[in-house]
Protein backbone atom coordinates (compact mmCIF):
# COMPACT_ATOMS: atom_id res chain seq x y z
CA UNK A 1 0.00 0.00 0.00
CA UNK A 2 1.65 3.67 -0.88
CA UNK A 3 2.38 5.44 2.13
CA UNK A 4 4.62 8.47 2.95
CA UNK A 5 6.18 8.48 6.22
CA UNK A 6 8.63 12.04 6.94
CA UNK A 7 10.31 12.44 10.45
CA UNK A 8 12.80 15.23 11.59
CA UNK A 9 13.44 15.96 7.85
CA UNK A 10 15.83 18.88 7.71
CA UNK A 11 17.53 19.72 4.34
CA UNK A 12 21.16 22.17 5.01
CA UNK A 13 22.36 23.43 1.20
CA UNK A 14 26.05 24.55 1.58
CA UNK A 15 27.02 27.93 0.16
CA UNK A 16 30.97 27.70 -0.68
CA UNK A 17 31.20 31.34 -1.86
CA UNK A 18 30.55 32.45 2.06
CA UNK A 19 32.96 32.01 4.48
CA UNK A 20 32.00 31.22 7.95
CA UNK A 21 33.45 34.45 9.30
CA UNK A 22 32.21 37.05 6.39
CA UNK A 23 30.46 40.15 7.26
CA UNK A 24 28.26 39.23 4.38
CA UNK A 25 27.32 36.11 6.33
CA UNK A 26 26.51 37.47 9.39
CA UNK A 27 24.10 39.90 8.02
CA UNK A 28 21.90 37.65 5.94
CA UNK A 29 21.85 35.80 9.00
CA UNK A 30 20.45 37.99 10.69
CA UNK A 31 18.05 38.87 7.86
CA UNK A 32 16.93 35.11 7.68
CA UNK A 33 16.80 34.54 11.28
CA UNK A 34 18.21 30.97 11.78
CA UNK A 35 18.40 29.51 8.58
CA UNK A 36 21.72 30.20 7.39
CA UNK A 37 24.42 29.07 9.67
CA UNK A 38 27.76 27.23 9.58
CA UNK A 39 27.88 22.98 10.02
CA UNK A 40 30.67 21.38 12.14
CA UNK A 41 33.21 21.69 8.88
CA UNK A 42 32.67 25.65 8.84
CA UNK A 43 30.93 25.39 5.56
CA UNK A 44 27.68 27.64 5.26
CA UNK A 45 24.65 26.17 4.93
CA UNK A 46 21.47 27.48 4.03
CA UNK A 47 18.49 25.14 6.28
CA UNK A 48 16.17 24.56 3.28
CA UNK A 49 13.73 22.35 5.52
CA UNK A 50 13.60 22.44 8.92
CA UNK A 51 12.71 19.35 11.45
CA UNK A 52 9.39 18.24 8.76
CA UNK A 53 6.96 16.08 9.88
CA UNK A 54 4.33 14.31 8.59
CA UNK A 55 2.57 10.89 7.03
CA UNK A 56 0.15 10.68 3.87
CA UNK A 57 -2.07 7.37 3.28
CA UNK A 58 -3.43 6.13 0.02
CA UNK A 59 -5.98 8.67 -0.75
CA UNK A 60 -4.15 11.50 0.23
CA UNK A 61 -4.01 14.61 -2.16
CA UNK A 62 -2.21 17.11 -0.44
CA UNK A 63 -1.64 20.80 -1.77
CA UNK A 64 2.12 22.48 -1.35
CA UNK A 65 1.60 26.87 0.09
CA UNK A 66 3.92 28.95 1.51
CA UNK A 67 5.81 32.27 -0.10
CA UNK A 68 8.81 31.29 -2.72
CA UNK A 69 11.75 29.67 -0.93
CA UNK A 70 9.44 28.76 1.70
CA UNK A 71 10.53 25.08 1.14
CA UNK A 72 8.06 23.71 -0.91
CA UNK A 73 10.01 22.57 -4.26
CA UNK A 74 12.82 21.12 -2.03
CA UNK A 75 10.15 19.07 -0.49
CA UNK A 76 9.54 17.17 -3.60
CA UNK A 77 12.75 16.98 -4.51
CA UNK A 78 13.49 14.90 -1.12
CA UNK A 79 10.71 12.74 -1.74
CA UNK A 80 11.07 12.03 -5.12
CA UNK A 81 14.72 11.20 -4.43
CA UNK A 82 16.75 13.74 -5.80
CA UNK A 83 17.71 15.25 -2.60
CA UNK A 84 19.19 13.86 0.52
CA UNK A 85 18.16 14.55 3.83
CA UNK A 86 20.82 16.12 6.07
CA UNK A 87 18.76 14.96 9.07
CA UNK A 88 15.89 12.42 9.75
CA UNK A 89 14.14 10.21 7.92
CA UNK A 90 11.95 9.80 4.48
CA UNK A 91 10.22 6.63 4.03
CA UNK A 92 8.49 6.34 0.23
CA UNK A 93 6.25 2.98 -0.06
CA UNK A 94 5.74 3.12 -4.07
CA UNK A 95 6.81 3.96 -7.34
CA UNK A 96 6.80 7.84 -7.02
CA UNK A 97 6.56 9.93 -10.63
CA UNK A 98 8.33 13.71 -10.42
CA UNK A 99 6.63 16.49 -12.87
CA UNK A 100 9.29 19.10 -11.91
CA UNK A 101 12.30 19.54 -14.76
CA UNK A 102 9.95 18.54 -17.54
CA UNK A 103 13.09 18.46 -19.67
CA UNK A 104 15.50 16.40 -17.46
CA UNK A 105 16.71 13.28 -18.83
CA UNK A 106 16.55 13.99 -22.70
CA UNK A 107 19.56 14.31 -25.14
CA UNK A 108 19.25 16.88 -27.73
CA UNK A 109 21.32 14.85 -30.43
CA UNK A 110 18.31 12.05 -30.15
CA UNK A 111 15.13 11.81 -32.42
CA UNK A 112 12.14 12.45 -30.57
CA UNK A 113 10.95 8.41 -30.90
CA UNK A 114 14.68 8.30 -28.86
CA UNK A 115 13.89 10.56 -26.51
CA UNK A 116 10.69 8.72 -25.73
CA UNK A 117 12.88 5.65 -25.08
CA UNK A 118 15.45 7.33 -23.27
CA UNK A 119 13.27 9.10 -21.17
CA UNK A 120 10.36 6.75 -20.45
CA UNK A 121 13.15 4.79 -19.09
CA UNK A 122 14.77 6.38 -16.72
CA UNK A 123 11.00 7.26 -15.20
CA UNK A 124 10.90 3.79 -14.50
CA UNK A 125 9.42 1.99 -17.45
CA UNK A 126 10.46 -1.45 -19.41
CA UNK A 127 11.24 -1.59 -22.63
CA UNK A 128 8.37 -3.15 -23.72
CA UNK A 129 6.17 -0.45 -21.60
CA UNK A 130 8.14 2.11 -23.68
CA UNK A 131 6.88 0.30 -27.13
CA UNK A 132 3.59 -0.27 -25.94
CA UNK A 133 2.66 3.52 -25.27
CA UNK A 134 4.93 5.06 -27.95
CA UNK A 135 2.10 5.09 -30.36
CA UNK A 136 -0.33 7.15 -28.01
CA UNK A 137 2.47 8.93 -26.33
CA UNK A 138 3.32 10.29 -29.81
CA UNK A 139 -0.40 10.86 -30.95
CA UNK A 140 -0.93 13.32 -27.78
CA UNK A 141 1.94 14.91 -28.76
CA UNK A 142 0.68 16.32 -32.36
CA UNK A 143 4.57 16.62 -33.06
CA UNK A 144 4.07 14.20 -36.14
CA UNK A 145 6.75 13.78 -38.69
CA UNK A 146 9.26 16.08 -36.23
CA UNK A 147 9.18 13.03 -33.84
CA UNK A 148 12.00 12.06 -36.49
CA UNK A 149 13.96 14.86 -35.90
CA UNK A 150 17.16 15.59 -33.41
CA UNK A 151 15.09 17.58 -30.75
CA UNK A 152 17.68 20.40 -30.44
CA UNK A 153 15.00 21.51 -33.77
CA UNK A 154 12.34 21.72 -31.45
CA UNK A 155 11.19 25.12 -29.77
CA UNK A 156 10.71 25.00 -26.00
CA UNK A 157 6.90 24.73 -26.30
CA UNK A 158 7.29 21.45 -28.61
CA UNK A 159 10.09 20.17 -25.97
CA UNK A 160 7.76 20.58 -23.24
CA UNK A 161 4.89 19.42 -24.80
CA UNK A 162 7.29 15.95 -25.56
CA UNK A 163 8.86 15.70 -22.42
CA UNK A 164 4.79 16.25 -20.72
CA UNK A 165 3.03 13.01 -22.82
CA UNK A 166 6.37 10.85 -21.71
CA UNK A 167 6.25 11.48 -17.86
CA UNK A 168 2.30 11.06 -17.78
CA UNK A 169 2.47 7.63 -19.54
CA UNK A 170 4.18 6.05 -16.66
CA UNK A 171 1.89 4.50 -13.97
CA UNK A 172 2.86 6.38 -10.37
CA UNK A 173 1.62 5.49 -7.07
CA UNK A 174 3.42 8.74 -5.63
CA UNK A 175 2.89 11.88 -8.03
CA UNK A 176 4.78 15.14 -7.38
CA UNK A 177 3.86 17.95 -9.24
CA UNK A 178 5.62 21.79 -9.22
CA UNK A 179 2.93 23.85 -10.30
CA UNK A 180 0.53 23.12 -13.02
CA UNK A 181 1.94 23.38 -16.15
CA UNK A 182 1.26 25.32 -19.39
CA UNK A 183 2.05 23.60 -22.44
CA UNK A 184 0.97 25.15 -25.48
CA UNK A 185 -1.61 26.66 -27.21
CA UNK A 186 -5.17 27.22 -25.85
CA UNK A 187 -6.48 24.01 -27.45
CA UNK A 188 -3.81 21.71 -26.39
CA UNK A 189 -3.61 23.09 -22.77
CA UNK A 190 -7.17 21.77 -22.34
CA UNK A 191 -5.91 18.49 -23.50
CA UNK A 192 -3.13 18.46 -21.30
CA UNK A 193 -5.10 19.33 -18.35
CA UNK A 194 -7.58 16.34 -18.84
CA UNK A 195 -4.63 14.15 -19.43
CA UNK A 196 -3.10 15.61 -16.25
CA UNK A 197 -6.19 15.23 -14.16
CA UNK A 198 -6.33 11.59 -15.34
CA UNK A 199 -2.90 10.95 -13.97
CA UNK A 200 -4.10 12.10 -10.82
CA UNK A 201 -6.64 10.29 -10.44
CA UNK A 202 -4.62 6.82 -10.84
CA UNK A 203 -1.50 8.04 -8.41
CA UNK A 204 -2.48 6.56 -5.10
CA UNK A 205 -1.03 9.66 -3.21
CA UNK A 206 -0.39 13.32 -5.10
CA UNK A 207 1.77 16.48 -3.94
CA UNK A 208 0.85 19.68 -5.62
CA UNK A 209 2.71 22.74 -4.99
CA UNK A 210 1.25 25.69 -6.04
CA UNK A 211 0.65 29.43 -5.50
CA UNK A 212 -3.31 28.95 -6.57
CA UNK A 213 -6.02 28.69 -3.82
CA UNK A 214 -8.26 27.98 -6.51
CA UNK A 215 -6.24 25.07 -8.10
CA UNK A 216 -5.63 22.91 -4.73
CA UNK A 217 -8.85 23.73 -3.68
CA UNK A 218 -10.11 21.78 -6.46
CA UNK A 219 -7.41 18.71 -6.72
CA UNK A 220 -6.15 18.41 -3.01
CA UNK A 221 -8.01 16.90 0.29
CA UNK A 222 -5.36 18.58 2.46
CA UNK A 223 -2.86 21.37 2.56
CA UNK A 224 0.56 21.30 3.98
CA UNK A 225 1.68 25.22 4.14
CA UNK A 226 5.79 25.95 4.99
CA UNK A 227 7.36 28.92 5.50
CA UNK A 228 10.80 29.79 6.11
CA UNK A 229 11.61 26.13 5.94
CA UNK A 230 9.65 25.14 8.42
CA UNK A 231 5.73 23.19 8.51
CA UNK A 232 3.48 25.77 9.76
CA UNK A 233 -0.03 23.64 8.99
CA UNK A 234 -1.04 20.10 7.93
CA UNK A 235 -4.75 19.50 7.65
CA UNK A 236 -8.18 20.93 5.94
CA UNK A 237 -7.17 22.61 3.27
CA UNK A 238 -9.85 25.62 3.34
CA UNK A 239 -8.65 26.14 7.29
CA UNK A 240 -4.63 26.01 6.11
CA UNK A 241 -5.87 28.50 3.09
CA UNK A 242 -7.02 31.03 5.25
CA UNK A 243 -4.36 30.83 7.85
CA UNK A 244 -2.07 31.11 4.85
CA UNK A 245 -3.84 34.55 3.74
CA UNK A 246 -3.90 35.52 7.18
CA UNK A 247 -0.41 35.67 7.34
CA UNK A 248 0.21 37.44 3.69
CA UNK A 249 -2.03 41.10 5.32
CA UNK A 250 -0.19 40.62 9.23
Amino acid sequence: MPHVKVKGLTVEMPVYELSSRSMKLRLLGSLAGSRISSNQGGVTVVKALQDINFECEDGDRVGLIGSNGSGKSTLLRVLAGIYEPSVGQVQVDGKAVALLEMGLGMDDSLTGYQNIKLRGMLLGMSPDEVAEKTAEIAEFTSLGDYLHLPIRAYSSGMRIRLAFAISTAVEAELLLLDEVIGVGDAAFLEKANARLRDFQERASIVFIASHSGEVISDMCNKVMWLEGGQLRFMGDVAQGLKAYSDSLTH
